[in-house]
This record gives structure tokens, sequence and C-alpha cells, in this order.
């Protein structure tokens, strides 16, 4: 919290212990919250407090690795988190990655699509269960996605907003959430962030056929 008000003077940071604390209005209004992981199970059914009190209000999780594990699959089936938050990021990147939801974008790190690739599991060498080949499939289908709607699948992948892609591509708002709606029924997505979250996966397997990239770098959303 330090950090933040150094790095960012003309905000305000709050803590709370639980979720129910949140159920309030807050001068000015909230950008971003934060949350702990052992709160992520009861995050969704929060979700009408906390776009009734927060409506322009990103969610993301802290993810510690000290403390309780964070499985992909538990944050792709939130429909309110939107982001993942590591706590042992060096500091000026852990800052930028602040900086990034402030603004609306989403963050998640690669280490959580490598596991995701391999069902959540990142060092299990055990047959490839359902889940793991369902997700396979819809990486497969991903290739099978039209043009436009891969277009506008890596530009809600860096957290753009529809409205936004809407007047990058010269489309209507109304035209982007169709293709939206088609992208996800076509992965077999939750989701927007499952989508963008299987796309990056389908990123990480393509590269981990040319090169191996390193598990330690992140990756960061467009920050504009």
């Amino acid at each position: 919290m330090h950090a933040v008000e150094r790095e960012f003077p003309w905000i305000g940071a709050e803590r709370v212990r639980d979720l129910s604390a949140t159920w309030t209005a807050f001068e000015p209004s909230v950008s971003l919250i934060l949350i702990d992981t052992v709160f992520l199970s009861e995050i969704d059914s929060c979700s009408a407090q906390l776009a009734r009190f927060h409506p322009a209000a990103m969610t993301a999780v802290m993810q510690d690795d000290s403390r309780r594990p964070l499985f992909p699959d538990e944050v792709f089936a939130s429909q309110v988190v939107r982001g993942v938050l590591p706590m042992n990021l060096k500091l000026d990147v852990w800052l930028s990655v602040i900086r990034l939801m402030l603004r609306g974008g989403e963050y998640f790190p690669l280490a959580m699509f490598q596991s995701y690739l391999n069902n959540g599991m990142p060092h299990s060498n055990t047959k490839q269960s359902k889940p793991a080949i369902k997700r396979q499939a819809a990486l497969e289908e991903s290739g099978q996605l039209t043009c436009r709607e891969r277009q506008i699948l890596e530009m809600a992948s860096q957290g753009l907003q529809n409205k936004t892609i809407a007047a990058t591509l010269r489309l209507s708002e109304h035209t982007v959430k169709i293709h939206m709606h088609n992208i996800i029924n076509k992965l077999g997505a939750h989701n927007r962030t499952e989508a963008a979250a299987l796309f990056h996966a389908r990123r990480v397997a393509s590269a981990g056929r040319v090169g191996s990239p390193s598990a330690d770098r992140p990756v960061i959303s467009t920050l504009t």
C-alpha cells in the first residue's frame, strides 16, 4: 500500500478485512479492487453489490505463492475477476501492472497459461484428463475462428473494451458484441476472460514449438 501511494499520490488506498466491508461508497470512486485468494470462492456471490457500489472498478485477485494455491480454472470461471496480480514481481514491474489495472487493463502471468495448458497442474505427468482434452479442443477450435473473430479476440485479450474495439475497427459496438458472443461459444468458454486466456494459451503453445519462453517473463496487456 505504501508503494502504491508513493507511485500514485493522486489516489488513496483502503484495506478492509472482509467483502461485506466493500459494500459502501468511497470518495473518490473506486477504480481497482484487489482481493486475497481466500475470497475468490465468495466474490461472484457479491457481484451485484460490487456493481452497485463500484460500477467502474476492476477486480483482480492477488497471487501469493506462499499462501492458498491459485488455480487457473477458478479464476477463468469467475464472472467478476478480470486479472491476477502476482505478489512476487519486481517492484517496478508490479507497479506497472497496478497502473495497467487502474486503467481497466487485464493481466494474467504467463505461468498461469502454461499450467492452464496442463490442466492446472504445472508439474503433472499424469494421463490427460477430460477437462484437459476439452481445453485442448478449444485451443484447436481457436484456430478455426474467422479473421475478424481472431482480430477482435486479440484486441479483447489486450484488455480493450467493446466500444474501443468497435471504434478501432470501424464497427458498431453491437456487431462487436455479436462477434464476442460467437467467439465465446466456439471456444466453449464461460466468458471473454476465459476466451482471452485460451487465446494467450494458444500463443504460448505456438511459441513453445519455436522456442520455450521464460516462465518468469510476464504477459502484459497493452498499456495506453
